[in-house]
């Protein structure tokens, strides 16, 4: 949904410039090292093979269009981005238990493992990456981040706006 006029104008013009520019920056800086950790896991998943493992992981066992659908995505684009996934067996494809002919996406033992050494990877990268920070900003950053990317989803779904509010933040 377009902004209107009068609400950028009634906000700090120059925040606004200097948030777009940063959300840049971040933008920029996340795909070139990918947020994929350190040592030589770094750059060893690409970020649609973990957030569809981590999905996978979090909310066990589904179908392309619902794993789709809960990702925001084509059905066709979650079935490109998994075949590699079976290929390498960290996902496995498996019937349907009330019908067989539909297909679901099961994580295998192999890509939990796989999924819990990126996932290490990447929680070193971000304790190296706010080192400075105190236990209170690591989690105003992740309140406020996972806020955003949620009135960025939102928006791009065509969901109105919600009230502010604090939303809970992923523990793993």
């Amino acid at each position: 949904m377009p902004s209107s006029p009068d609400m950028t104008t009634a906000l700090d013009p120059g925040l606004l410039d200097a948030l777009q520019h940063q959300v840049a920056v971040f933008a920029r800086r996340a795909e070139q090292t990918r947020l994929g950790g350190t040592g030589q896991l770094r750059t060893s998943m690409d970020r649609a093979a973990y957030l569809l493992l981590n999905r996978l992981d979090r909310e066990g066992p589904m179908g392309v269009k619902a794993l789709a659908a809960g990702m925001g995505i084509d059905s066709s684009t979650v079935t490109r981005q998994v075949a590699p996934l079976v290929d390498t067996g960290l996902v496995k494809r498996t019937s349907h238990p009330e019908d067989g002919r539909a297909v679901v996406l099961q994580l295998s033992a192999r890509g939990r493992a796989r999924l819990e050494e990126v996932r290490d990877s990447r929680r070193q990268l971000m304790a190296e990456v706010t080192e400075g920070w105190t236990p209170d900003e690591r989690e105003s950053f992740c309140t406020l981040l996972t806020r955003f990317n949620s009135a960025l989803s939102a928006r791009q779904s065509g969901t109105p706006p919600h009230a502010p509010h604090t939303q809970s933040v992923p523990t793993s």
